[in-house]
């Protein structure tokens, strides 16, 4: 069973608890807060203004720049305020807020469920409805899916990798996405074959979810799509992008600047590439997306197709509400997930998953002294020293850290799960990766040639 080379870990999956529940339609909130930075890169810019009247799907803040995503809107309705909000994590950042009334959509979206298979377009104008309707990577990286297939001068695609793995424990958004929305998926995959001018295309999903390798299999095989589902072993991160593309490929992606199409792969997550066959032959921008709501405590663990805005607390209502005592909401799961304190922060295209623990699951021991025993760098998939480099953050040595690659980390957690000190590893290689990121922008902006 083919998996990437270095480190990882096996936490318990927990799917148990939603992987079998199909996805329902959530119904409409009365009021959504739509941020405009979902997305990496300069947040969108808001076109609509207080007052204003919109409809579901219509364009309300626009990309700023290449590195950006437009932005839609999830219901019809009046926008009362363009203002800073607090998001989940308590932070302000700016959004648009629209009252709901009814739900009238833009013309030109044909919301019927009709499947449609033949795509007459080229490569330069699917790219551009992608970029229209505001295609994020929805795995949670939320980069602009259009910026990934605009592929550099030099290089070349040869890969083309849909990310359905989904190694996140407890979450199973993607799962029940590849199980019921099949098709949609592969013509999605047929797409991007023709935007990229690949001929290569490989399914990549972990073994614990042998009913979706069976189900796209099998209509492959019934409807004749050119693409391969390749079963993989069940090791964290093995989503992950280049843990993935070096399990699949065997090709090692360089550290940064280094990025997949160096070595010829692409990867799109599972949900994003139905997503994209909604925006290519539907017209459909990206308005909802699936969300699991779930946990050991929670009553009703659930996958819901949910308008972007929807504030977490309807989801957490529709799990069976809050368990009673000490909680841990976390946005995601829990190796890579974000804690929350407010619950009335909306979902956003990033948002596969809401997680909730007891206070018991989510104590954190008691930190003691590293003892140096090497296991967060035998767990770690990117061949860096964790122990290392959270101390020089700690300490703020950012120059040594920026030597250390700190920007080669991909947060996956591995390190902090693996330590036996119970140190709070993740944290601090976080404060120091933004830091040092931040210092690089600024040395760029500087050394940058003035106009």
């Amino acid at each position: 069973m083919k998996t990437f080379p270095l480190g990882g870990v096996h936490p318990s999956d927990n799917k148990k608890w939603s992987n079998a529940k199909a996805i329902e339609v959530l119904e409409l909130p009365d009021v959504v807060n739509i941020p405009l930075g979902q997305h990496i890169g300069a947040p969108a810019t808001a076109k609509v203004a207080k007052g204003d009247k919109v409809l579901t799907g219509q364009l309300i803040a626009e990309a700023t720049g290449f590195m950006s995503a437009n932005i839609h809107s999830p219901i019809s309705g009046t926008v009362t305020a363009v203002d800073m909000q607090p998001n989940g994590q308590g932070l302000r950042q700016m959004m648009i807020t629209i009252k709901r009334e009814g739900d009238e959509w833009m013309p030109e979206i044909d919301r019927s469920s009709d499947i449609k298979r033949e795509c007459n377009l080229d490569s330069a104008a699917i790219i551009a409805k992608i970029k229209d309707a505001g295609i994020v990577g929805m795995g949670g990286a939320t980069f602009p899916t259009h910026v990934k297939l605009s592929i550099p001068n030099g290089c070349k695609a040869e890969y083309l990798i849909i990310n359905g793995v989904e190694c996140e424990p407890y979450l199973t958004s993607d799962h029940r996405t590849m199980l019921e929305r099949g098709e949609e998926l592969l013509i999605g995959v047929e797409i991007l074959k023709k935007a990229l001018n690949v001929e290569n295309a490989i399914i990549g999903i972990e073994n614990n979810k042998p009913d979706a390798i069976a189900h796209l299999n099998k209509l492959i095989k019934e409807k004749q799509f050119a693409v391969k589902v390749e079963p993989l072993k069940v090791q964290y991160p093995q989503g992950g992008e280049k843990q993935l593309i070096a399990a699949v490929t065997g090709r090692e992606v360089p550290p940064p600047p280094g990025l997949p199409i160096h070595v010829g792969a692409v990867v799109c997550n599972a949900s994003t590439t139905v997503a994209i066959y909604e925006a290519v032959q539907k017209n459909k921008p990206l308005i909802e997306r699936v969300v699991t709501i779930t946990g050991k405590q929670m009553t009703q663990p659930r996958n819901l197709l949910t308008r972007m805005g929807t504030p977490i607390s309807k989801l957490v209502e529709m799990g069976g509400g809050l368990p009673e005592g000490d909680v841990k909401v976390v946005n995601g799961g829990p190796m890579m997930g974000r804690a929350m304190v407010n619950l009335d922060s909306p979902v956003t295209k990033g948002c596969s998953g809401v997680t909730v623990f007891s206070g018991k699951e989510s104590h954190r021991v008691d930190m003691e002294c590293c003892i140096k025993c090497a296991k967060c760098v035998s767990a770690c998939p990117m061949g860096l020293e964790p122990y290392l480099i959270s101390k020089m953050s700690k300490k703020q040595m950012w120059d040594s850290v920026e030597a250390e690659r700190i920007t080669d980390c991909i947060e996956c957690g591995c390190c902090q799960y693996t330590c036996p000190a119970g140190l709070p590893l993740l944290d601090y290689i976080r404060l120091g990766k933004q830091t040092v990121m931040g210092i690089i922008r600024a040395r760029a902006a500087a050394n940058a040639p003035k106009k």
